[in-house]
């Protein structure tokens, strides 16, 4: 039988699911919102046959919005006991009447089982249909007090393992074609040799050999590596610390074929001792 983890998460609204379903997501988890219990057992089933690797963790979201199927969810969880099959774990997200009813009003939105009424009724009607679920929770946590970084944390502490929850994603691109939407440091090496004006290397990337020992060869390149190394490997840290779950360095030459090429494959080769590694070349197919 294909090893399976599955989390269901759970809880009082406005207490944290929507924040819990990303942290799981960073730590390798598919995750789906608002899945109505009696769909549970097959789509298990189907991850079961499923040949893929990558479907072998599992976090669902399950609450009130659902009110019509919430209370099959039992009978999914005793089909799973009398199998003998998966045990999925339960985590329930909950928090004070007071924090709840101010982050209705923060967020100006009504709740889901008073949505033309005052909210505290709402979460008194919820928190009395959700007591037999909590009380089969394996997990509980009380966001009243946890900031997003806190509740992290401790999701982490319970499910996770740190390390696998920080990504680094090295990026090469080309300034003519535009700035990558989505990095959050660029560094421009436009200012270093470039091949593109030796002939016989103007269509080759720097993928190839040659051409990454011309671009890594001059003292200016070593200079600025060095100096961005020791950058990084301060800056690292700090970002993983924070409770971002990843970061997307993106290195930019004219066309994104040689410079930024060459460059950003040696980062990732150096990086990659301390952080899983993804790397792309956004445009060295273009030109």
């Amino acid at each position: 039988m294909k090893d399976i983890q599955v989390v269901i998460i759970t809880g009082m609204s406005g207490a944290g699911k929507t924040v819990a379903t990303r942290i799981f997501e960073d730590m390798g988890y598919f995750c789906i919102d608002n899945l109505p219990p009696t769909l549970m057992p097959k789509f298990i089933d189907l991850i079961e046959d499923s040949e893929s690797d990558k479907l072998n963790k599992l976090a669902l979201v399950m609450d009130l919005r659902g009110r019509e199927f919430f209370d099959s969810l039992f009978k999914s969880l005793d089909a799973f006991s009398k199998a003998e099959k998966i045990r999925p774990k339960i985590l329930f997200l909950d928090a004070s009447d007071q924090t709840l009813v101010r982050r209705y009003k923060e967020t100006r939105r009504s709740h889901p089982l008073s949505p033309k009424g005052r909210p505290v009724e709402g979460i008194r009607l919820e928190r009395k249909k959700l007591e037999e679920v909590k009380g089969l929770a394996q997990y509980y946590i009380d966001t009243s007090d946890l900031s997003p970084r806190q509740l992290r944390d401790q999701i982490i502490s319970d499910f996770g393992i740190e390390s696998e929850t920080f990504r680094v994603n090295v990026l090469s691109f080309g300034f003519k074609y535009g700035l990558p939407i989505d990095a959050d440091l660029v560094f421009d090496v436009r200012f270093l040799p470039n091949p593109y004006y030796i002939k016989h290397m103007r269509e080759r990337t720097g993928l190839d050999a040659d051409i990454s020992e011309y671009v890594l060869k001059w003292t200016e390149t070593q200079q600025f590596l060095q100096k961005l190394m020791d950058l990084l490997k301060f800056m690292l840290p700090q970002y993983k610390r924070e409770g971002k779950g990843q970061l997307v360095i993106a290195i930019g030459c004219t066309g994104g074929k040689h410079r930024s090429v060459a460059l950003t494959e040696w980062i990732s080769k150096k990086l990659s001792a301390d952080y899983p590694i993804s790397v792309s070349h956004r445009d060295i197919e273009r030109g």
